[in-house]
């Protein structure tokens, strides 16, 4: 099952998505089984961030080509993890399907794109066994993890550098019916293949994360779990930009220089 959510008339509505419309629910997937209210053709369909996490969660480095790729440019803390460890991100950051990534004017240098699995949390874990974390995600979906890496080098914190406004592209559907693990990540630009990797070829599997998280809190439905990217690549206003894993779907965004978009 595939499910979204899309503005209608201004709202934001759950949706589920099947080849030619969006069957309008009445409410979160996440939260019961809700009733079909109406539907919109997919092709008219205007995508949302297809979850509002209540805690937005991102693995760091969790692919060991990515790791020495960022070793080579001269990151001294870029070494492989000994155990799964995770960070935060805003959702201010957060924007959906063939909406636009809009760069800063005051961004030079690598502004890169990361293309990410995304495992969305199904129900409340503590202390959750291996096997409870695989039957607590709900289901998947893909980001695009904007990184200004000039910001992220001069700030302390990733505060604007991965932070800013659509610098966390999501979507365009949760699906429920996937083995995430055995897919493929593919990232291109204008078309053309930049990077292709093994979707579960990480150093510690969603399942691990949200073991060792859950030692310490708890997580809640909705809450999202980034994953991280084997490779990036580089991106400049007008390209657009796909996010590609195989047995979920394609995640498009338009890349704005501000100020000069719609």
């Amino acid at each position: 099952m595939r499910y979204t959510r899309l503005s209608v008339r201004g709202f934001a509505v759950w949706g589920r998505v099947g080849e030619e419309h969006v069957e309008l629910l009445s409410g979160s997937p996440l939260e019961g089984c809700p009733t079909v209210i109406g539907s919109v053709a997919r092709s008219e369909a205007v995508w949302l961030p297809p979850v509002v996490p209540p805690v937005f969660y991102a693995v760091g480095m969790n692919y060991t080509r990515h790791i020495e790729h960022a070793r080579a440019l001269g990151d001294t803390k870029a070494v492989l993890p000994k155990r799964p460890e995770i960070g935060y991100r805003a959702n201010n950051a957060l924007t959906g399907h063939l909406s636009p990534i809009v760069k800063p004017v005051e961004v030079a240098g690598r502004f890169e794109a990361e293309p990410e699995l995304v495992a969305v949390i199904g129900r409340t874990l503590h202390r959750a066994s291996y096997e409870e974390a695989r039957s607590g995600v709900f289901g998947w979906t893909i980001g695009n993890d904007v990184s200004a890496r000039t910001w992220q080098h001069e700030d302390r914190t990733f505060w604007r550098s991965k932070n800013a406004d659509t610098f966390k592209p999501m979507g365009p559907w949760i699906e429920t019916e996937v083995d995430a693990m055995a897919q493929t990540t593919t990232l291109r630009v204008d078309g053309e293949v930049r990077a292709s990797f093994p979707t579960g070829g990480m150093v510690f599997d969603p399942y691990d994360y949200v073991v060792e998280m859950t030692r310490y809190l708890t997580l809640h439905p909705g809450d999202v779990l980034w994953m991280g990217a084997e490779s990036t690549c580089q991106l400049e206003p007008g390209n657009t930009v796909d996010v590609e894993i195989s047995g979920i779907g394609v995640l498009t965004n338009p890349v704005h220089l501000e100020g000069n978009h719609p």
